[in-house]
């Protein structure tokens, strides 16, 4: 309600004269109307305009007032208060995105486990310690099929804990403020209120600080997902240096390569077909499964 009645505030804003035709739609608000049936109160233009605020809505073979009741506190600024006192969006709960015990210590854990990249001591344990897992697996098969297996698990249970630890309802509410301060930001801006500017910037730099919820909400999942993305990189790495260099296979747009050669001077071949094969599989998993992972 309250956004209908900020878009009839606007138009008024914009074009004085829309007052008038507003009014003259509201003798029909229980009815479905067309532009010829009021022609002769509104122009066009302005006609057009209601559309596209979405003040008019399609029904039927016409149109009708959206929300009648909304449209007439906007003419008449009972609502007034509410426009002034910024988005009508309602934030969520920041404690609801708090993070547990056992997701800080998976974040510990992660961040301990990832020195191993460059600390061969955790990575000479963290490897053989995994190897107990996948080395029957390596011993069937050819290493760059392995590290194919490897991806398509990465990729599988990275779409299933962000479809169950991620709240994209929450992540919609905060991006929906966004937008609405934007798009009350741009109006003002159209027709020069200086006032309504000054508290929608205050408004929008008390929102940057709501969007920590956010950023905890989209760190969350990654903690646990490195959790177990982590040993796997650490052991492809370190079972690379027990791999003889002759391991070839032919990757898109580079052709013949070998498992330890770099691409482009910096990216090692086996990092390349990883996250080859776990971006094609995932998209699988996610379209198969259902799984929705960006917010609506």
């Amino acid at each position: 309600m309250a956004r209908t009645a900020e878009k009839v505030r606007d138009l008024v804003a914009e074009d004085p004269e829309m007052r008038d035709a507003i009014t003259s739609l509201l003798d029909h608000e229980d009815e479905t109307v067309e532009w010829r049936d009021v022609n002769e109160s509104l122009t066009s233009g302005q006609w057009g305009r209601l559309i596209e605020k979405g003040v008019l809505t399609e029904a039927g073979d016409g149109f009708r007032l959206d929300d009648p009741d909304a449209v007439r506190d906007g003419l008449t600024g009972d609502n007034e208060a509410a426009y002034e006192g910024g988005s009508d969006v309602e934030l969520p709960d920041d404690e609801e995105s708090s993070w547990t015990t056992y997701d800080k210590l998976a974040g510990v854990l992660s961040l301990v486990m990832m020195t191993g990249y460059y600390y061969h001591p955790i990575r000479g344990t963290v490897g053989p310690a995994i190897d107990l897992l996948l080395g029957p697996l390596n011993a069937l098969l050819p290493f760059f099929v392995v590290v194919m297996v490897l991806a398509v698990c990465t990729g599988f249970w990275t779409s299933i804990i962000q479809a169950n630890l991620m709240d994209f309802d929450k992540m919609s509410v905060y991006q929906e403020r966004m937008q609405d301060i934007q798009e009350r930001q741009k109006a003002a801006k159209e027709r020069g209120d200086e006032e309504a500017l000054d508290r929608i910037q205050k408004e929008q730099m008390e929102a940057m600080g709501d969007q920590l919820g956010m950023f905890k909400m989209q760190f969350r999942p990654m903690v646990w997902i490195m959790l177990l993305t982590i040993p796997v990189f650490l052991w492809m790495y370190w079972k690379l240096g027990q791999i003889d260099q002759g391991v070839e296979l032919i990757l898109p747009l580079i052709g013949h390569t070998h498992l330890k050669d770099t691409i482009g001077g910096f990216i090692p071949a086996w990092i390349v077909w990883y996250f080859l094969c776990s971006m094609g599989f995932s998209q699988i998993v996610r379209k198969g499964l259902g799984i929705q992972t960006t917010p609506t």
